[in-house]
């Protein structure tokens, strides 16, 4: 799209809302002071699920609702009718179902490149990041997530590169742009014992200034004067569900508002002021291995995230809050049935997430102990038949190979059998093509149309910062 065609049209805000919201009063419509309207923002935190369906949306929403009598921090937006609401067409240069570095460069370069890529395009023409650009511009910049600070989603608002994959060569190029908060997982791209070529790049990164943290303690006491890494495990973090679970996990492991809370801290002093990117990454995880504990969890820890980044924009009132995901993955719901309340219910007496439980399997395990692991982690009952259905692929696991199932575990089956018991149901394993929710809430938000394409998101960024797009 043209982008100054986009901004001449983008500020259609009583055509905007009045599509969206047929049947509100004029009272009850999203209401700007002048003030606000034609303020600048400052600053600009973007918080992206990333995976998440429709569906897991609307099943956070009812476990919260049902569990707290509270709805969701996200869907209490659209109640209030405090943000500007819109959906978003994801796809790719490539595919109509995008995976997660062509949608993060669709927003981060402005331009819609082939899946697996970040920020280049098939021909090799490299779009600047986004990120980059506010850098040039005076602010401070960041990312915090869920899954390696080198992945998909962080990179394409950051770097650019052919692969996705070159998650060492990643984190180098972090260094080369002085990003000054990171932090994630990942600690196979920085270590000297995991990456190929043995640099230790935690070594680099204290050299050129900046504060290493590998514990939530290390994060919460780190200087907010300095440039700050912080890398707290291998590869992603663990399950929301699962650390919560685990008192040295509890203890070792941030949560991603708490990661999102210290980005703030460290940056929102700066005059020429920031932005941030935080991501729920491992949503997407979840989704690919039909796990609904790890699923709805981590998107409740994505709705804590939220909060977080709402209270700082209620106060500042120069923050452009994003409110998003990349992609639809494996679209669950819950299916109907007379049981289909209480069986939802049950959800929240989960302690573990179906990978924990699959992960403490092997071929010696007995049918007595799958039914005691199943039980004391999610607490309903395997027959024996479904036991031994599961123990069938313990005999011939693979070696490890691939990112979102290396070992091949039966999640699918241990997801059906969980259906009979949660009401929740999968289409698959994989991203959809779905047209996603987009939410934005201060300086800014009055330029959202209520349909755009992905990269409409980079130039609406670019204008309600008031920067010119000339890089």
């Amino acid at each position: 799209m043209n982008r100054r065609n986009f901004f001449k049209r983008g500020s259609l805000l009583t055509l905007g809302t009045t599509l969206l919201h047929p049947f509100s009063s004029i009272a009850n419509t999203i209401q700007y002071d002048i003030e606000d309207k034609n303020k600048k923002a400052k600053n600009i935190i973007m918080i992206v699920s990333d995976g998440m369906s429709i569906g897991t949306l609307n099943m956070v929403d009812l476990y919260l609702s049902r569990k707290t009598a509270k709805c969701s921090n996200w869907l209490q937006l659209y109640k209030d009718n405090k943000v500007s609401r819109a959906l978003m067409d994801m796809a790719s240069a490539s595919s109509i179902v995008t995976d997660s570095a062509a949608a993060s460069s669709s927003w981060g370069g402005g331009v819609r490149i082939d899946n697996g890529s970040l920020n280049v395009s098939k021909n090799g023409e490299e779009h600047m990041p986004i990120w980059q650009k506010f850098k040039q511009a005076g602010k401070k910049a960041g990312c915090v997530t869920t899954v390696p600070i080198t992945h998909a989603t962080p990179a394409g608002f950051c770097i650019n590169s052919k692969s996705r994959n070159t998650q060492e060569e990643i984190a180098e190029k972090y260094l080369e742009q002085k990003f000054d908060v990171m932090m994630g997982g990942g600690n196979n791209y920085f270590s000297p014992d995991k990456r190929k070529d043995k640099k230790n790049m935690y070594k680099v990164f204290r050299a050129n200034g900046y504060e290493v943290v590998k514990t939530r303690n290390d994060m919460f006491s780190a200087s907010i004067n300095k440039p700050i890494l912080g890398v707290f495990e291998d590869r992603g973090l663990p399950y929301s569900i699962d650390r919560d679970s685990n008192r040295e996990l509890v203890q070792k492991i941030p949560t991603l508002a708490e990661m999102t809370q210290k980005a703030i801290e460290a940056m929102k002093d700066h005059p020429m002021g920031f932005v941030l990117q935080v991501e729920a990454g491992k949503v997407d995880w979840a989704a690919h291995g039909n796990d609904i504990a790890g699923l709805i969890y981590d998107q409740v820890a994505h709705d804590e995230a939220i909060q977080v980044a709402m209270d700082f924009a209620h106060q500042d009132r120069q923050t452009l809050v994003i409110i998003t995901t990349d992609h639809g993955n494996a679209n669950p719901g819950i299916i109907y049935g007379k049981e289909a309340n209480n069986n939802f219910d049950s959800i929240q007496r989960y302690k573990h997430t179906n990978e924990w439980i699959l992960n403490g399997i092997s071929k010696e395990t007995s049918i007595s102990q799958i039914k005691e692991r199943v039980r004391f982690a999610q607490n309903f009952a395997l027959t024996d038949e479904e036991c031994k259905q599961l123990l069938s692929y313990y005999t011939t696991l693979q070696t490890e190979d691939g990112l979102y199932n290396p070992r091949h575990l039966p999640f699918k089956v241990l997801a059906k059998i969980q259906q009979q018991h949660n009401s929740v149901g999968w289409i698959s394993m994989q991203h959809s093509a779905d047209y996603v929710e987009l939410a934005l809430y201060g300086p800014g938000s009055h330029l959202l149309k209520p349909f755009i394409k992905n990269t409409d998101l980079h130039y609406l960024m670019l204008e309600a910062a008031e920067i010119e797009n000339k890089f």
